[in-house]
């Protein structure tokens, strides 16, 4: 039996409580809608995407072949075998089929609410993903997952659970859901803030107390979507403010990140965002020489050339003064060498990272088929560019640095706010799920024999 902490006085092994359904059927049928494991949000039992849409999929990839995938009806709970750690499993609310890295069990002695929870309960995920092999794609393995132990109370508390967790979770989601809205909108007001000053300069009473003149005069750039600019101002095209671009080399590393006295290679996420993260590299074996060319250095001005998601490539971001050394650039991105004469580096970034950038970039990356994911340097050098003289540059960037230091702040605090919603959703249901808390019938925890006795006790 496992070691999972207080339970109800009933638990059975889940190959019991279930029946695992093995029907399967070939990837092109599209009679039923699929349901990969991207369409389950993890840890809330919830589809993300629209079950119409999915009903034109043909086909799948799975660990066995693109051609096959499970079947599934109305009322079955579907639980993610693949990476169990994400805590994915769905009750079933129409027929259909889905990817074979999802079991597909029938409950028996269990209600399909009540076991999902149970799927969901971190006890029980942590049993499961311990049980994984594969370093890459870590799976579990029926045989194993079927034989842990699983909290069962009799049907009336099962439900009343259910009950009482669809109702609490979802109070709680509703709350996460808005501070995401909320995070939304300071992501939103972020970039429109970068993008105003990037563009039209800084508001009159932060020019004023910049030194600057706080009339700010507009003409048109000259660029349809650009559109005016201050007076003062010139357009120019990257290739004439960034002389020098960069792309390094990527051999086959090790899958981790680099330790401090190793040499690590960046990875093309190492930019999301805007800021440098160097903990996105892997390790460099040792058999291999680094080199040294191609280490990125403090002030380096890096760009994402290539990326699974469009919304990345082109992602930039500047090297601070602090960085780690024994980070070696890689042939998914770029370093662009500006000309320090001409252009703030901290501006250069600011400017590729507004709406003025990523309009460029997007333009570039939606072509033809093959370059969907990439970015080429002869584009990049024909990007158009806002300028303003270099001491205004260096004003924005402070202005930017001041204010998207405040919005950064809220934007953290809202993110700790909903990490604790989400431990007291899991914390929720631990608790109901074996028998912690009064859901309302405090009779139903006991086990079934004990309530058929009832009767006999009460004569």
């Amino acid at each position: 039996m496992s070691a999972f902490a207080p339970r109800p006085a009933t638990s059975r092994r889940l190959k019991y409580v279930v029946s695992l359904r093995r029907s399967r059927v070939d990837g092109n049928e599209h009679r039923r809608p699929y349901i990969g494991l991207e369409h389950i949000e993890s840890s809330t039992g919830r589809l993300v995407t629209d079950p119409s849409s999915m009903a034109q999929v043909a086909s799948l990839e799975t660990g066995e072949g693109e051609s096959t995938s499970n079947t599934f009806e109305q009322g079955d709970v579907l639980f993610g075998k693949l990476r169990p750690y994400l805590a994915k499993a769905w009750v079933a609310e129409f027929p259909g089929r889905c990817t074979t890295e999802l079991l597909v069990m029938q409950p028996v002695a269990a209600d399909a609410r009540f076991l999902r929870y149970v799927c969901l309960w971190r006890d029980f995920i942590d049993a499961v993903d311990a049980s994984t092999f594969g370093s890459k794609m870590p799976r579990a393995d029926w045989d194993l997952i079927g034989n842990m132990s699983v909290p069962v109370p009799n049907r009336p508390t099962q439900v009343a659970i259910a009950d009482h967790l669809d109702r609490e979770t979802g109070r709680l989601d509703a709350l996460v859901a808005g501070k995401e809205r909320v995070l939304g909108l300071l992501v939103e007001k972020r970039r429109a803030l970068i993008t105003r000053a990037v563009t039209r300069g800084l508001p009159a009473e932060a020019a004023a107390k910049a030194g600057l003149d706080s009339r700010v005069r507009l003409r048109d750039s000259g660029i349809s979507w650009l559109g005016e600019i201050p007076v003062h101002w010139r357009t120019e095209r990257l290739k004439f403010l960034v002389p020098g671009i960069e792309q390094g080399w990527s051999p086959e590393c090790h899958s981790v990140p680099a330790a401090d006295n190793e040499w690590g290679v960046l990875k093309a996420g190492c930019c999301n965002g805007g800021v440098f993260n160097p903990h996105e590299n892997k390790t460099l074996p040792s058999s291999l020489e680094p080199l040294v060319e191609f280490e990125v250095k403090p002030g380096d001005v890096l760009m994402s050339r290539a990326s699974g998601s469009t919304e990345l490539i082109g992602s930039v971001a500047l090297v601070p003064e602090r960085s780690r050394d024994q980070l070696l650039l890689s042939d998914k991105i770029y370093r662009l060498s500006p000309d320090d004469r001409r252009v703030d580096r901290s501006f250069l970034v600011l400017v590729l990272g507004s709406d003025v950038g990523r309009f460029q970039v997007k333009a570039v990356v939606s072509g033809a088929a093959g370059l969907a994911n990439n970015i080429a340097q002869t584009d990049i050098r024909e990007f158009s560019l806002p300028l303003p003289p270099a001491d205004e540059q260096h004003a924005i960037v402070s202005y930017i640095t001041a204010e998207t230091a405040k919005l950064d702040a809220t934007h953290a605090a809202t993110e700790r706010t909903i990490a604790l919603l989400k431990e007291r959703r899991a914390a929720l249901i631990a608790a109901a799920v074996t028998g912690q808390i009064d859901v309302g019938s405090r009779r139903h925890y006991t086990d079934d024999a004990a309530r058929q006795k009832e009767p006999e006790r009460r004569r």
